[in-house]
Parts: structure tokens; sequence; C-alpha cells
């Protein structure tokens, strides 16, 4: 093992290289502290010829590689295990922004481009780079575009998937696979960059990426909307599409346990409404028009959805600040989840009609399983994806609760498959949930993604222990 480190420190020099156990504890243990690793050592590459140095010595020496970003990831797709023989490829030193081409509407960045200043360098050319998730100060181009993240804007411009048109790739055996490619139109064979977004690492190292951009908005409009429950947000769904088209850009749902949450444990915040209600829908419009006119259309839009006993009540609004606070509404959701306690968290999804259904039968039998849980619902309604997450009854033991973790997300799994639905939307398999996904897809399936592995990682040198 010393040779091998004494080799590693020859292809990247000291700076790339952690091999003390104190300084590599950030790089070995996964966002939520589920998964605690021993990495042999923590590699940082500066460039593609770095990599790809690191892993022909990988594969020459047989050495486990865990690629790595931001580290933000929340089941375990970027933590070592703990046999001190796998090295962790962190490639935060790859940051550059290598290209963008406002005409083309693309940007070529790096993998260790932290997805913040993505978004800037696209709004500097005038240009929108529309993934935006909570992470995103830390998160990372590779680590989004390894497990296919989605965030807030789905709705209109997709996954990390839709938002890309080439990758630079460094595989098992060192080679570097060229694809960077600003092409809308490439009909040439099989579209092999899709292959390594959402592989979570196990099929080789994305090290760059061509991504589409969008017309800067010139205008943005903001409503928190109080419903009375999840069909009456898929009702407004359907009429704020109708009446907005494609300016609707983000319809995110959260429940009233999820508000109180947050006003618990973020005291400054302010809840829009004099009373509670059981549903809220935070919803966006954007547009390259005026202000006015999207103001317009959206208080049009409410007010028909008032009269049509969609929504409850509605507050829209009026400055950049006021849109801020009701954003911050939906993204403190999660922290506040950290500082209420333990908490039992899945990402599922379902076909976007039979959201409210899948809620009311899961609720339902997860209380009858569980009597006095709390659930702490929300999500991107308009794309079928649900943080469905539930906490312990009031005064109920945490420890208790949790020891019990594998009942309840059987339960959530089994129903989100009834509905035909996925056990993971945009948070990927990693170690958390590879083994539950044996039972939900098809033997086939699985049969098929041991085979494409195979091909591409004969030596099983990538991310081991992750997805399969």
């Amino acid at each position: 093992m010393t040779q091998l480190i004494e080799r590693l420190r020859a292809l990247i020099g000291d700076a790339g290289l952690i091999t003390d156990p104190q300084e590599a504890k950030p790089y070995a243990t996964d966002w939520r502290k589920r998964y605690f690793g021993k990495p042999l050592a923590v590699v940082k590459p500066a460039s593609t010829a770095e990599v790809a140095a690191v892993m022909r010595l990988c594969a020459e020496t047989r050495t486990a590689v865990v690629p790595q970003g931001g580290n933000t990831g929340l089941c375990g797709g970027a933590t070592p295990d703990s046999a001190g023989t796998q090295i962790v490829l962190n490639l935060s030193r790859m940051n550059r922004v290598r290209a963008v081409d406002a005409v083309n509407n693309t940007i070529t960045v790096e993998a260790g481009c932290v997805l913040a200043n993505v978004q800037q360098a696209a709004a500097e050319a005038g240009r929108l780079f529309p993934l935006s998730l909570a992470a995103e100060g830390s998160c990372e181009i590779g680590g989004n575009l390894f497990t296919n993240a989605g965030g807030t804007a789905v709705l209109r411009y997709g996954n990390a998937r839709d938002l890309l048109l080439g990758l630079e790739v460094v595989l098992s055996d060192g080679q570097i696979w060229d694809g960077l490619r600003g092409l809308r139109k490439d009909n040439t064979g099989y579209d092999l960059k899709q292959l390594f977004v959402g592989a979570e690492g196990t099929l080789g190292v994305i090290t760059a990426a061509v991504l589409k951009l969008f017309p800067q908005p010139r205008a943005r409009a903001t409503a928190l909307v109080a419903l009375e429950s999840p069909a009456k947000g898929l009702q407004l769904l359907s009429h704020i599409q109708g009446v907005c088209g494609d300016r609707l850009t983000g319809f995110e749902l959260m429940s009233a346990f999820c508000l109180a949450l947050v006003a618990k444990h973020f005291p400054a915040t302010r809840l829009p409404f004099a009373e509670v209600h059981p549903q809220y829908v935070l919803l966006e419009l954007s547009d390259t028009a005026s202000a006015a006119n999207l103001d317009n259309a959206l208080h049009e839009a409410l007010a028909e959805a008032s009269e049509a006993g969609l929504a409850l009540d509605a507050v829209v609004a009026a400055s950049a600040a006021q849109a801020a606070a009701l954003w911050a509404l939906r993204e403190n959701i999660p922290e506040a989840q950290v500082h209420e306690g333990k908490q039992i968290k899945h990402d599922v999804s379902v076909p976007i009609s039979r959201i409210a259904e899948f809620i009311a039968v899961t609720d339902a039998e997860l209380q009858r399983a569980f009597p006095g849980v709390r659930m702490v619902t929300f999500g991107h309604l308009g794309d079928g994806n649900l943080h469905y997450n539930i906490a312990p009854a009031a005064g109920g033991g945490e420890d208790a609760f949790v020891a019990r973790a594998g009942e309840i997300s059987r339960i959530v799994h089994d129903s989100a498959a009834r509905f035909a639905g996925s056990i993971s939307a945009e948070h990927g398999l990693g170690q958390y949930k590879r083994d539950a996904i044996l039972r939900y897809k098809s033997p086939l399936e699985m049969e098929l993604m041991r085979r494409i592995k195979a091909a591409l990682d004969p030596q099983g040198v990538m991310n081991p222990g992750k997805v399969l």
C-alpha cells in the first residue's frame, strides 16, 4: 500500500494527495452521517490527464476508486468502505469553466465546478443554467450528473440528463473518451453519454460536460397558495399550466407540518397566512417578457383558481426580497428536519396524476402500522417527485423509531411501486438503496445493468458496492 501511495504522489504531487486519516475524514463520510468509510487515500487530480493516469494505475493494481464531487449526496454513493483499500477520487480541483458559447447556448465545465458557479458563469453571459437545488452552493456538476439531479425547475427544463449535450469521461482503464459535443442533433449510433448519467461513478469518471443554456428570464412571479388537499394541488397545477403554459417553472408542494417545522426552527420566519391550511404550493413563473405581463398573468390565473374552489388563499410576492422569503420556506425544510431530530426519508416518484392518491393511501397505511407518526411531505409536485419523510410520534423514542426504518421504508417503497413509481427520483441508489432496488426491478433489467457494468468496468474497480 505504501508503494501505491508513493506512485500516486508521483503522478499528482503532494497538493493532490491526502493520506492522514484526520484530514481524510470529511471525504470519508456522507452528508447525512449515515456511512463512515476509511479510504487508503484521497486523491485530488487537477486535470483530465491526471485522472487518466490515476485510473491506469488503479487498473494495474486493481485498486477500487470512489469518484466524489461536493460530497452532498444522500445515499452514500460517494463514500468509501471501511476496508482501507479504496481511494476517493475527489474532483473538486477540476473546477474550470472551459468555454461559454452564448450563440450555441452551451457552457463547457469541468466536473468539479460548483453548481452555483456554473449558474453565475451563465448569467454573466446573459444566459440561464436552470438546474437549481438546495445544495447548489456546494454540490458539483460531476455529482449532479452522476445522480441525474433534479431540483426545482425540472417541470420546465428537465433533469440533469436533459440539460446535457456532451461528456468527457475517463474509463476504468484510464482511456479518455472525448464526447464534448455541443450538438442538439447527433444520430450516429448509441448515445453513450447517457450511460454515465445516473450511474453514480460505477462505469467511469465524468471529468467535463457540455451543458445547455437558455435565455435569461427578464421577469419572475412567485406565489404561495394555500390548499385544501394534494388533490386540489393537482387541479391547480393543471389550471396554471393551461393558462400560463411553459412559463410555469416551479410547482412545489408542502404540507402544513413542513411549514410548522420551518417556523419552529427558524424563528425569524414569517408565515404569510393568518391561519393554518392543510397544504401549500409554492409556484413560480418566469419569462423573457416584461414583469408587468407576468404578474398580470399570475394574478388572473390565481383569481380564476380561487373562483373555481382550487385555492383557499394566496399571496403573490411584490418584490425579489419577498419572493426569496417565500422560497426560503421551501428551502429551509430539510434543515428544519435536521433540527427536529431523526426522521426516515424517502425520495420517490409516481405519475403526477396519482400523487394525491399515493399520499392518501400511504399515509393511512403508515398510521395503521405506526400510530401517531408525523408526515413531512414536500417536493416537486409538477414532476411527480415527493420527498416523503416520516418523523416519530410526538414524544416517541427516536432510536426505537429509526430501528424500524426498514419496515417503514418497505411500506413506502411498496406503495410507490403499486402506483407505478420509483423508489429513487433524484438522489440515486448509492449503497443505501442498492439492495432494496432488487425488489422493484425485474431480473432482466438488473441483468442488463450488470452486463453494461461488466463491459465498461471488467475489473470492478469503479465505485464497487454502489447501485449494483
